[in-house]
């Protein structure tokens, strides 16, 4: 069984949709008793980091994201609530990776002219997670987003757009991908298909 976290910040109906072609059984839960008893757990999300975390604390589910031994896959803006901190609002985030998250536009070169958000197809490359196991260098995956995870030694493929920045982590039991997975078409799927495996 997979568990949806449910914090009123998720792309919830696209990812219930891709577990849905998939066969997945899957819960959209806030208890932490249910989702305890899963074999993995998604957090999704949509929207401002700091409104997020609070979101996450109101219902006790940071400390219980932290403490989890179970598989975990953050998409896009859960992701980025797995890192250290976000200039999203000068936001501290859940520390389980040692990345910072950043706006594009703090570290473009003076006169660089480039659209922000992201939103569309991109390829990831460097891949090194179980999570891309049969999937091509270079494939193409799908992203909204203005804010980035820097590079370091939790990243487990990497984009350029304007700079090269993390498009998926990786650190013990905890995964993250900035691009929606369920929205990258037959790539996509197979990631969703990896991690239910994991």
């Amino acid at each position: 069984m997979t568990g949806i976290i449910d914090y009123d910040a998720g792309n919830i109906r696209s990812v219930e949709n891709a577990l849905k072609r998939l066969g997945a059984d899957y819960v959209l839960t806030s208890d932490i008793g249910e989702l305890a008893s899963c074999d993995r757990l998604l957090l999704p999300g949509v929207g401002e980091a700091g409104w997020a975390m609070a979101k996450l604390r109101e219902r006790g589910l940071a400390d219980f994201i932290r403490h989890t031994d179970l598989p975990l896959l953050g998409i896009c803006l859960g992701m980025q609530l797995l890192c250290s901190w976000s200039e999203e609002g000068n936001t501290g985030c859940l520390g389980i990776f040692s990345n910072k998250i950043r706006h594009f536009r703090t570290f473009l070169p003076a006169g660089e002219r480039l659209k922000v958000p992201q939103v569309g197809w991109n390829s990831i490359d460097s891949l090194k997670s179980d999570l891309f196991s049969g999937v091509a260098e270079g494939s193409y995956v799908y992203f909204v987003h203005s804010y980035f995870a820097d590079l370091n030694e939790n990243t487990v493929a990497s984009t350029e757009y304007g700079i090269r920045f993390s498009s998926a982590l990786g650190k013990d039991n905890f995964m993250g991908c900035q691009f929606h997975p369920e929205k990258s078409g037959d790539v996509g799927e197979k990631i969703i298909a990896n991690f239910l495996k994991i």
